[in-house]
């Protein structure tokens, strides 16, 4: 019933649920836990969120929830287009530092799963874009945390120019990745 990819960083899966069309349009499970635990997925989500962002070039990221709020996300588009983000910062990783970029839209049905010790953030493709995400772990205002989506020691490929790039005032006075002390470790399997 889906398809599950490894991207370049392992721990990052591309997941693709099948889609039955017909003349009216289609349907597809979006979430099935059964179907994920075949694939050996097995999270219990507590928290559903929907983001909107209006125009194009809206950068929304680099985020994290500090433990013991970390969070693992499974995010898909209902409308629009994203280019999504996935950076990791586990201590020790052999892809710390290392980032990974997946076009999800709604056309496409294309999911990223990004599990807790990583930054999350992406960037609207096309106006009116809608995007959901399910989460493991509930949101915590004091553990909301964010790094510069710009950093150069990163360098993300956001597809513009960063200085065209629509931000929060968060997102815009996020620190740098240099300056940032990561919380999470790396735990082989």
């Amino acid at each position: 019933m889906l398809e599950v990819i490894q991207t370049k960083i392992p721990d990052v899966k591309r997941i693709t649920p099948k889609r039955f069309a017909d003349s009216r349009g289609f349907f597809s499970e979006t979430w099935n836990r059964r179907g994920m635990e075949e694939a050996g997925i097995f999270i219990d989500f507590v928290q559903d969120n929907h983001s909107y962002s209006a125009a194009p070039g809206t950068v929304r990221g680099l985020h994290y929830q500090s433990p013991p709020m970390g969070q693992t996300k499974l995010v898909r588009v209902a409308r629009g287009a994203i280019r999504d983000v996935a950076v990791d910062v586990r201590r020790g990783s052999p892809t710390f530092g290392r980032w990974v970029a997946e076009e999800l839209s709604a056309e496409n049905g294309i999911q990223l799963l990004i599990p807790v010790g990583f930054l999350h953030g992406f960037i609207t493709l096309v106006p009116d874009t809608h995007v959901l995400y399910k989460v493991d772990n509930f949101y915590d205002p004091a553990c909301d945390r964010a790094v510069r989506f710009d950093d150069p020691r990163l360098a993300i490929d956001w597809g513009i120019d960063p200085a065209d790039a629509i931000l929060s005032g968060k997102d815009a006075s996020a620190p740098a990745f240099g300056d940032f002390a990561t919380p999470f470790a790396y735990e082989a399997v």
